[in-house]
């Protein structure tokens, strides 16, 4: 399927400020970028580079004033995500070396927190995908999803003491119990078709029977197309905008995401 997607960003800079932004998805597993668009107003010089997960990065200095950032890209993607019930397990000596930082715990995800919990989840489940399935079901038992109710990052172990959540704070508590299983996980942060009420959105993958697999704890269906736009171990390394020094106010983000009888080049 094809899809149009739309990120745009206002925002009021008191006074010149460097930012890092990560806007760019990229063509890779389960999607294609045919046509992006990138502007910045005022103009100002951009630097891109790939940081250590393969995501798009782009560097500048906003000037004061109001500053304003749109995105757009024309993008083939899955109508689903895959599934692999019985995907087995991948012993650690065996992973690829590039999965190997996904089974550490890291800032939000507190995978040394939660050898116990994790263990009681998959009992009777085999080794791998299984497992995944059955810590999924636990966060959706446990965990209201509630888009807009967390204003901040909280890490996995705060999560789990909650009746309530964010697809950012579900996504901790699954990445982390997966990696207490030495299951390889990361959080994946882009767009979802039909996301009610329309925002960016986050998930996480694992890493069994040789490849990623995609899992979501907010929603019911593996249906609705998905554009990844940034991978890494948690919200610390997905952020599509981060800024240094005087505080800058985001005034307004407009998410948009439409399916497209086809590609418009």
């Amino acid at each position: 399927m094809w899809l149009y997607a739309s990120c745009s960003l206002e925002f009021n800079v008191p006074v010149a400020s460097p930012f890092l932004l990560m806007l760019r998805p990229r063509s890779g597993h389960q999607q294609w970028v045919a046509r992006e668009q990138y502007e910045l107003s005022p103009g100002v010089t951009a630097f891109e580079f790939t940081d250590p997960f393969g995501n798009l990065c782009q560097r500048l200095v906003a000037p004061a004033g109001p500053f304003f950032v749109h995105t757009s890209v024309n993008i083939e993607c899955a109508e689903a995500f895959d599934i692999a019930p019985g995907a087995p397990f991948v012993e650690v000596q065996n992973l690829p070396e590039e999965t190997l930082p996904f089974l550490l715990p890291s800032r939000f995800c507190e995978s040394d927190h939660f050898t116990q919990l994790a263990q009681s989840l998959v009992v009777g489940r085999a080794s791998g995908y299984d497992q995944c399935t059955a810590i999924v079901e636990y966060i959706r038992q446990t965990l209201e999803y509630t888009p807009g109710s967390g204003t901040q990052i909280i890490s996995a172990s705060e999560v789990n003491d909650r009746s309530q959540a964010v697809c950012r704070d579900m996504a901790h508590l699954g990445i982390a119990c997966c990696r207490a299983l030495s299951i390889p996980a990361r959080m994946v942060v882009g767009y979802l078709e039909g996301l009610v009420p329309m925002d960016l959105h986050a998930w996480f993958e694992v890493y069994v029977g040789g490849r990623w697999y995609t899992f979501d704890p907010t929603q019911t269906d593996r249906y609705g197309g998905r554009v990844a736009i940034a991978y890494g171990r948690d919200a610390t390394d997905v952020a599509i905008y981060t800024q240094f020094g005087d505080p800058v106010d985001l005034i307004r983000m407009d998410i948009s995401v439409q399916r497209m009888s086809e590609p418009l080049y």
